[in-house]
């Protein structure tokens, strides 16, 4: 078999390792050859280098698979952002990946030359892809290794014949997914949907936590996700935040940061009854609700509280007046709700809502309850709004919808919502790991948003990874600039 025309090409330094390919996919790959000699027959396409190598990490066993994410090769190094999304795809597929630094030598590292270069962080090691990857874009490049000998076990050793042919299953065993990757190459537009990302109220936050962790140093404790991102809360649990479920897990007199979404009162004196040194990140947004639920039950009147039951906004909403606020999820809801007094209602919304979804119960309700009062000002965030309305926009040109976030990200998962009401396929995903290369079929245009809690980089990494299917060319439609800032609590200023 030999290579056909494409929009993608699978290397494979030797024949062994091209048949343990090739009957996963549709053409055989191209066996570029061992070392420094070898040679790519196309420089301009996207291409996998796949083949087998030696682990340099204990945790990297034989016939796991090593993804990388940046080739090493002598002193010059490389980035390959294809990586989080190839080794999604295969993670799914049921094998054991690994993502990391590949080294590449030109002979076989064994002994103390390899111990040293374990010191160095990589992963594994091989004679090829550096030195193809000179050759080719490393932008567009992918390199998946299965192990065959590590430290312990090397490649002189009776049991490399048992090791190479289960390394060679691997590779077979991801055949279809390189198959998969090569399906989707070719060129794309995103369009990114502006603003996105980080939220006034969500910057705040994560900025009272590490401020917290630089004054009183670690740890901090932080009650609940500090903001619905699990990227977010890995980060700051490195630098020295630990999470809990409650206040009684905290240490008395310790540091405790209650998290953007707000809180009861009765944690409040939970927190007091504990002697902690309580920092409070609630979104002022936030704050502005619960004020408005003191303000109208104070006066007598029963709350329709519009939101999700279960979210912590709405957990710590109702903690205020917990005998007169009724949660109000749906349409359905508002046309059946009761209350003791239809004279004295008030409404108030979580503040990450679908703003036509929220505005259809709150139509409902004031029908039904001519009196309802409605708060001050509107209780939907600027942010959810803004990123809602950006999103139409983007969703009228594209094939497709990416929203970055988290899945218990309320604002989030509402933005894939807005997109499939609008028309257009849509998936919420954590990072670049989580798309799924099916999703690309047919895919031309893209849109891509983030939730108000979701890392701007790992936007970039989604475009970047994206990039390396093909020509991909980059704009954006919504545009609203946001200026919002909050203002820090005492304790961290």
């Amino acid at each position: 078999m030999t290579q056909t025309a494409c929009r993608a090409q699978v290397l494979t330094p030797l024949r062994l390792e091209r048949m343990a390919l090739e009957h996963g996919m549709r053409a055989a790959p191209y066996v570029s050859g061992r070392g420094p000699q070898g040679r790519a027959p196309r420089t301009d396409l996207p291409t996998v280098v796949a083949g087998v190598a030696g682990s340099l990490a204990p945790h990297v066993r034989p016939a796991d698979l090593v993804v990388a994410d940046r080739l090493r090769t002598g002193r010059t190094e490389v980035a390959l952002p294809s990586a989080p999304l190839l080794a999604g795809a295969l993670r799914r597929a049921g094998l054991t990946v690994h993502v990391g630094t590949v080294e590449t030598a030109d002979h076989v590292v064994t002994g103390a030359e390899r111990r040293r270069l374990a010191t160095s962080g990589a992963l594994a090691v091989d004679t090829e892809s550096g030195y193809l990857a000179m050759q080719l874009d490393p932008t567009r490049l992918a390199v998946v290794r299965a192990v065959v000998d590590t430290d312990d076990d090397p490649l002189v050793h009776p049991g490399t014949l048992k090791r190479g042919v289960a390394a060679l299953r691997s590779l077979r065993a991801a055949a279809p997914v390189m198959q998969d990757w090569l399906d989707v190459c070719g060129d794309r537009t995103v369009v990114r949907a502006e603003p996105q990302s980080f939220c006034a109220g969500v910057e705040r936050a994560i900025e009272v936590v590490e401020r917290a962790i630089a004054i009183h140093g670690a740890p901090v404790y932080v009650r609940r996700q500090i903001v619905h991102n699990t990227h977010v809360v890995a980060d700051l649990e490195r630098r020295g935040a630990v999470f809990v479920h409650e206040l009684d897990e905290v240490p008395e007199g310790a540091v405790a940061v209650l998290a953007a979404h707000g809180v009861a009162p009765s944690v409040r004196v939970q927190a007091a009854e504990r002697h902690l040194q309580v920092i409070d990140a609630t979104c002022p947004l936030v704050a502005k609700v619960h004020q408005e639920v003191r303000r109208f039950t104070g006066a007598g009147r029963t709350v329709f509280l519009i939101g999700h039951a279960g979210h912590e906004e709405v957990v710590g909403t109702t903690g205020e007046a917990p005998d007169h606020v009724v949660l109000v999820e749906s349409t359905a809801d508002a046309r059946r709700v009761e209350v003791p007094d239809p004279e004295r209602v008030s409404y108030v919304m979580q503040t990450t809502l679908s703003v036509e979804e929220a505005e259809e119960i709150a139509a409902i309700l004031r029908e039904r309850f001519p009196a309802l009062q409605a708060p001050r000002r509107d209780d939907i965030c600027y942010a959810t709004s803004n990123r809602q309305q950006a999103i139409r926009e983007v969703a009228a040109v594209t094939d497709l919808i990416l929203v970055v976030g988290s899945p218990n990200s309320s604002n989030s998962l509402r933005l894939a919502e807005v997109a499939r009401a609008a028309g257009t396929r849509a998936h919420l995903i954590e990072d670049a790991s989580a798309l799924e290369l099916r999703w690309l079929r047919g895919a031309r245009r893209i849109g891509i948003s983030a939730g108000a809690s979701a890392p701007p980089s790992l936007v970039t990494e989604l475009i970047n990874a994206l990039a390396a299917l093909g020509d991909l060319q980059v704009t954006q439609a919504g545009g609203v600039t946001e200026t919002m800032q909050f203002t820090l609590p005492r304790e961290v200023v």
